[in-house]
């Protein structure tokens, strides 16, 4: 199979020309700068993207797609749908599924359910737990982006609270060679304000308060842990979904960061129109806190950009502070989203491009994958700017849930195609259910 792509803006490692790229198989053959003067005839499929923007498809390394255990908000298959039509050709999932993937066994099984039904490349992330870290060393490290860690109570119930257990799990990623990445609150805070909250509103409290339960305070004093103990161990260590400007700080060296479309979307202020749907953890926080991870992500400060992808069914949000649960859809309109904040100035096209693809694939060490450079594999995604603004409508949305945060929000941005390993799974609204993903490789 030979596929040529003409005709568009090439976005690719901090450089922005008009070219082409061809692709022979799974993989691309060859970059073309300039106006091509290739015969079209010597291709079996071509894809005009004139006035297009071209680039490698988005590697979205942190979801929740729910499989196996809690599959009435979602599973591999519908939200795998849901990243191809935004563009994602990759995903890291987390391992608070049921059963957690906290065992080798557990995490085979993820990947058979993901090697029959998904639809993009899929990885899954190895979770830790108190007592789980002498496994560690065992596992194959060339399968798995990395280790997660929760030192904060999340959805699961994977709560890493013993500082001997930390100690230990620090100090073997370091000794094996794989990044942590951490999900940071303290617990003890988020549960002294939650009932300090419940003492004076009752057992629900409204959910504009979700900020001041799970606080600054609580992110901060948790990731400065994590920070110090990379720094002890030399451990790779990657901070997940930073809502915090304090947070920014802890950055540099062995220490990465990772904000979601979440936190660079919304701030408090959101909450009196959006309520219980934008509830998650880490809880979205002022409009000071947005505005420095956006200068962040600017600045080349936090490298990574993701979603958190995280569905559950409309009826669980409903509700405040201790009803409601915490998480939303966005794989869908991740990409687009960003863009819309391109257009307004809060960074370049090619900042996403380094935050959403290159560096997912730098961080983790995935092999072949988030470049537009010949013999990478064809993980290509193809954006086209709108004249008039469309707007998000729930019947759009191909997440499981059926819901989405940013309906009623307006985008110029639309994503055309999607090729993931040289195969067309997503043409202009026209998905090909009969298309699966890899299974990511790490170096």
């Amino acid at each position: 199979m030979k596929l040529l792509i003409f005709g568009g803006t090439i976005v690719n490692e901090g450089q922005k020309f008009r070219g082409s790229v061809i692709i022979e198989d799974d993989r691309i053959k060859e970059v073309f700068k300039g106006e091509d003067t290739l015969s079209q005839n010597d291709f079996d499929k071509v894809i005009n993207a004139t006035d297009c923007i071209v680039m490698p498809g988005v590697i979205d390394e942190h979801v929740h797609f729910r499989e196996p255990g809690l599959t009435e908000k979602a599973d591999i298959d519908s939200e795998s749908k849901a990243a191809a039509f935004g563009g994602v050709t990759s995903y890291f999932d987390m391992p608070n599924t049921i059963p957690q993937t906290t065992t080798i066994e557990n995490l085979n099984q993820k990947f058979e359910l993901a090697r029959q039904k998904s639809h993009i490349n899929y990885g899954f992330f190895f979770g830790a737990t108190n007592s789980n870290y002498s496994n560690l060393k065992d596992i194959d490290k060339h399968r798995i982006p990395g280790i997660k860690l929760f030192m904060g109570a999340s959805t699961g119930n994977m709560l890493v609270d013993k500082y001997a257990s930390l100690l230990h799990i620090f100090e073997t990623a370091s000794s094996i060679g794989l990044p942590i990445m951490v999900h940071c609150e303290d617990s003890e805070t988020i549960n002294a304000n939650m009932d300090r909250m419940r003492k004076t509103y009752g057992d629900d409290p409204p959910v504009i308060l979700h900020p001041a339960i799970r606080s600054e305070e609580a992110c901060f004093e948790s990731s400065a842990l994590a920070a110090q103990l990379a720094k002890t161990f030399n451990t790779r260590l990657h901070i997940a979904h930073i809502s915090t400007a304090r947070e920014i700080h802890l950055l540099g060296g062995n220490i990465t960061g990772e904000a979601v479309v979440a936190h660079l979307l919304f701030d408090t202020n959101d909450y009196t129109t959006k309520g219980a749907l934008i509830k998650c953890n880490p809880s979205i926080k002022t409009s000071n806190d947005r505005d420095t991870l956006l200068d962040a992500v600017n600045r080349g400060i936090i490298s990574t950009i993701a979603t958190d992808h995280a569905p559950h069914l409309l009826s669980q949000k409903q509700g405040g502070c201790y009803k409601a649960a915490s998480g939303m859809p966005s794989i869908q309109f991740s990409l687009v989203s960003m863009l819309e904040l391109s257009d307004k100035g809060l960074f370049s096209i090619e900042r996403i491009v380094e935050c959403m693809c290159h560096a997912p694939a730098r961080i983790f060490e995935v092999r072949d994958r988030g470049f537009l450079s010949p013999g990478m594999k064809a993980d290509i995604t193809i954006v086209r700017r709108q004249e008039t603004p469309w707007i998000v409508e729930d019947e759009m949305v191909v997440s499981k849930c059926k819901w989405s945060p940013m309906s009623g929000m307006s985008f110029h941005w639309k994503v055309e195609h999607t090729i993931c390993n040289g195969k067309h799974v997503y043409d202009k609204g026209v998905f090909n259910n009969n298309i699966h993903g890899e299974e990511i490789e790490f170096r």
